[in-house]
């Protein structure tokens, strides 16, 4: 028997034109770039052709792409201030933001890297700015690891050229570089927040963002880093976050730095001056031979140094997961293979607009944890289906012996169920124990005294005694467990219904029949959460036991949505639905 031709790959269109993102790539009328009024990077570019230089010895130039973000980066308003206080370079692997961040280093140190008030008066830069070195420049190159600062460190060297050495007296060193007999420093620093608060460094740079999480201590050098640059004496220090395209639910700094971008574009938040610059692939984009080379050839712009070929091997090894040859090759920003659902795909269904009102009817689902895992609660409207986040409660970064408050979380319920009308209320309690329970629940509000310590069993029985009377629906009808709220989601039964729900709202949100307020928690939680195949179909899950991926507040929001359907269903709501002249609703898919 013959063996039949493997399917022919489709062919990619002639050009690929890839997501260009940032100032840098806007065009004019007749096609050329367009470049800031005015911008100190005229004035450095020439300063840095004259004392930097290439490996080999060759004055620095730059490629016409990293030109023109060093024009923005340095761009300037009429008053000489700079237009952007903090930017973001995003690019492939191996685009050059090692050397690039270098130069800008070098010219943060010792060159004219701020404004004078003066302007060029003769020759080709006549009415541009001319610019001065800072008198007490604090360069940090800023990583959550030392291997990540090596590569940048590494290149300072052979960076400078000897006139630079000798004209700014640079005395050069792994770790630290000194200039002007100590008055200027270039050092490397890592993940040691509590060293780096009240530094008034001029410049920092942000070392490989996509790695900086709160567990690697990330996100509070992200915070102490901007604190540093808001004080700075005379208000202008400046940052620049280099990155790979982020893998989406780390919440990586580079991803929230994204995200707070992203609103700002879309008129969700006010521009507090971020310079975004990225070249991605478009997402029709085909990860195959076919499509490949053209998509390489477009994403990594001007960097011809990289070779097309050697990479479309690499994208082609079965050994290499898709999504990191998306995120490193084709600098998309992308779900893991295992991921429930993308996070353009829930972003497509929020609705920050639907807001709840006072009286509305709505369902709401509680998670609880201890300590290590999230806390949440969420509600949906019944109405439309809408979700939305009631409260989250995580485990601040580095904090020891920290629980989540359950008098806080009571406080929650208490208003909602004082604003809304709620029809049901689930709360599965987890498995945390509570050491104040002595090794059993409280037995004035227990239901089942012999049932141990859970966290949330005292808390979860006064809930149903509170509110059990106002529920259309109670978590549990029958045998000897019976309760109005508890929904332990370790029985089996419970684990089939909602897996059946899980799979029901993935496809509502793919056929956009879900909407939600836009929580970025809940956001962050749905891109973490992974598809996990058990009897009864796929459901979500945290992508190992130990992830520090919180998935909860997904979990929630599936919770409620499988409430609205209990509620939709239930004779109670049909029967009152009746009285008011209405025919029952019933909820199929």
């Amino acid at each position: 028997m013959s063996t039949p031709p493997a399917p022919a790959e489709e062919e990619p269109p002639e050009h690929v034109v890839p997501v260009a993102l940032g100032p840098a790539w806007q065009r004019n009328e007749d096609g050329s770039f367009v470049v800031p009024e005015r911008s100190l990077g005229w004035h450095v570019s020439v300063w840095a052709a004259e004392y930097l230089q290439h490996p080999d010895g060759r004055p620095w130039t730059w490629t016409g792409e990293q030109f023109r973000f060093i024009l923005w980066f340095y761009a300037l308003d009429a008053d000489h201030r700079f237009l952007y206080r903090d930017a973001v370079l995003q690019r492939l692997k191996g685009w050059g933001k090692d050397p690039t961040a270098a130069a800008i280093s070098a010219i943060e140190f010792v060159g004219p890297c701020r404004p004078s008030g003066r302007t060029f008066t003769t020759g080709e830069l006549a009415g541009q700015p001319i610019g001065q070195p800072h008198p007490a420049a604090w360069v940090q190159c800023a990583a959550v690891s030392f291997d990540q600062n090596r590569n940048l460190m590494t290149l300072f060297p052979s960076l400078f050229t000897k006139r630079a050495i000798e004209e700014y007296s640079i005395e050069l060193g792994k770790t630290i570089i000194y200039a002007h007999k100590g008055a200027a420093r270039i050092e490397a620093v890592t993940s040691s927040p509590a060293a780096l608060e009240g530094g008034r460094t001029t410049a920092t740079i942000m070392n490989e963002t996509h790695w900086w999480t709160q567990s690697t201590g990330g996100h509070e050098m992200a915070a102490v880093i901007e604190r540093n640059a808001t004080k700075s004496a005379d208000g202008a220090a400046r940052t620049l976050a280099i990155t790979n395209a982020f893998e989406p639910g780390l919440d990586s700094v580079a991803e929230r730095t994204r995200e707070a971008w992203e609103d700002v574009q879309a008129g969700r938040a006010a521009d507090t001056g971020l310079l975004y610059d990225s070249l991605e692939a478009p997402p029709e984009a085909k990860l195959n031979a076919a499509w490949a080379p053209a998509v390489i050839r477009a994403v990594r712009g001007d960097a011809h140094w990289l070779d097309v070929d050697r990479i479309v091997s690499s994208i082609l090894d079965v050994r290499n997961p898709p999504s990191r040859s998306r995120r490193f090759w084709y600098n998309q920003v992308t779900a893991s293979e295992d991921a429930w659902m993308a996070r353009y795909e829930w972003d497509a269904c929020a609705r920050p607009d639907l807001v709840l009102d006072d009286g509305d009817e709505i369902v709401i689902f509680f998670d609880g944890s201890t300590s290590d895992d999230a806390t949440g609660l969420a509600a949906c409207r019944v109405s439309d289906g809408h979700v939305v986040t009631l409260g989250v409660w995580q485990r601040p970064p580095r904090a020891e012996g920290w629980t989540v408050p359950r008098d806080e979380v009571d406080g929650v319920v208490e208003r909602t169920f004082s604003r809304y009308r709620v029809l049901a209320f689930f709360a599965d309690p987890g498995t945390g124990t509570d050491p104040g329970a002595g090794g059993a629940t409280d037995p004035g509000t227990a239901t089942d005294p012999n049932r141990g310590g859970r966290y949330w069993d005292r808390y979860i029985d006064e809930w149903a005694k509170r509110y059990g009377n106002r529920l259309l629906v109670h978590a549990v009808t029958s045998g000897l467990r019976r309760h109005a709220v508890e929904w332990d989601m370790g029985d089996p039964k419970r684990q089939q219904v909602f897996t059946e729900v899980v799979m029901r709202t993935r496809r509502d949100i793919l056929e956009r029949a879900l909407t939600h307020d836009g929580h970025r928690i809940m956001r962050t939680h749905v891109a973490n959460a992974r598809r996990r195949v058990n009897a009864w179909g796929v459901t979500i899950g945290k992508e190992h036991r130990e992830s520090a991926r919180k998935v909860d507040l997904a979990v929630c929001m599936v919770g409620a949505r499988m409430l609205r359907r209990l509620v939709l269903n239930s004779h109670k709501f049909a029967t009152r639905r009746k009285a008011r002249g209405s025919g029952r609703v019933v909820v199929l898919g």
